[in-house]
């Protein structure tokens, strides 16, 4: 059996090589030995240009000391209420809202009725038909109906602008929940820069304001509020944005540009180095601080390495397999 089968086998083997050429992986990944989860990635060229790899060498800089922290886009309240964000019960305020404009509508016919009584007593007095205590009368029901007016007014400024007015604000407010104890060390007056997450778009200047104390006890945070211009409407209420919270003095370190950095689901920060050509090694890095599109690294990276800036995500989408 064994020498009837074995001219087959050969004969098999001389047909397969005969018809098959030699193919050229496009990327191939290799395990690198001192991190099992990391892998060396080899492009061939072709491939390196299809997904526009783009390399620079990092380098030392500084930037200005920030931290970033979550948002929500929030309608400013200049009465000194809470302003109105996702935590608002909008069917709510809107019945209260209705309520007070129903009852700023009684007080001023009060207003009115009472200007018109008075006046009456006026002219009686005047025309020696009428006494001195009706026109007193008169003109203390005026100012008790003038007195009413000026509270339902002022119940109403505390409800904010109409619900159906929120997504037309040329003027909004961002708050940021701080730690209690980073809140020292947030510069007071300094502008912060706000930044719709999920995009690598400018970051847009935003002013402190003084706005009604406000925190979660349960998580020990504090809010700050800025205000930014939104007459582009670029934002919407309710919206969550990254907020750079100033904190004074600089940051020096090795300077990366921040498309390099990629995130992992761990909220683990990496970048990508060139150890040879077409070949890159995923590396973790953390980022102490970033400005203007650059970032400072604490750790992670030796002066002088080659780094991927354009392209990152697609070479993490190598790594794990993801389609681009």
């Amino acid at each position: 059996m064994i020498r009837s089968s074995l001219p087959i086998i050969l004969l098999l083997g001389a047909c397969g090589g005969g018809a098959s050429k030699t193919q050229v992986p496009p990327a191939k990944t290799d395990a690198v030995a001192h991190e099992a989860d990391l892998l060396r990635i080899t492009l061939t060229p072709q491939v390196r240009q299809r997904l526009g790899i783009v390399t620079t060498r990092v380098g030392a800089g500084e930037t200005k000391r920030t931290r970033e922290t979550s948002g929500e886009i929030v309608v400013p309240n200049s009465a000194g209420a809470v302003p109105t964000g996702t935590t608002s019960n909008l069917a709510q305020i809107g019945t209260a809202q209705a309520a007070a404009d129903g009852e700023i509508e009684r007080t001023r016919a009060q207003v009115r009725l009472a200007r018109i009584a008075l006046d009456r007593a006026t002219r009686l007095v005047q025309e020696e038909a009428g006494s001195l205590r009706a026109r007193d009368e008169a003109a203390a029901t005026l100012a008790m109906a003038q007195a009413q007016a000026n509270v339902a007014l002022a119940q109403r400024r505390l409800l904010g602008p109409g619900v159906a007015s929120l997504g037309k604000q040329a003027v909004l407010w961002v708050r940021a929940p701080v730690s209690g104890t980073d809140v020292a060390s947030v510069l007071q007056g300094a502008a912060a820069t706000v930044r719709p997450l999920g995009t690598a778009g400018t970051a847009r200047g935003a002013r402190p304001v003084q706005a009604p104390p406000s925190g979660n006890a349960l998580a020990g945070t504090v809010d700050l509020y800025y205000t930014i211009d939104n007459r582009d409407r670029a934002f919407r209420v309710g919206q969550r944005v990254s907020v750079g919270l100033p904190l004074g003095g600089s940051q020096a370190g090795l300077s990366v540009p921040s498309s390099a950095i990629v995130h992992d689901i761990y909220g683990g920060e990496w970048v990508y180095e060139q150890t040879a050509p077409e070949t890159y090694v995923r590396q973790r890095v953390e980022v102490a601080a970033s400005s203007g599109g650059h970032a400072i690294l604490g750790r992670g990276l030796r002066s002088g390495a080659t780094i991927v800036t354009t392209g990152a995500m697609e070479l993490f989408g190598t790594e794990f397999g993801v389609a681009h």
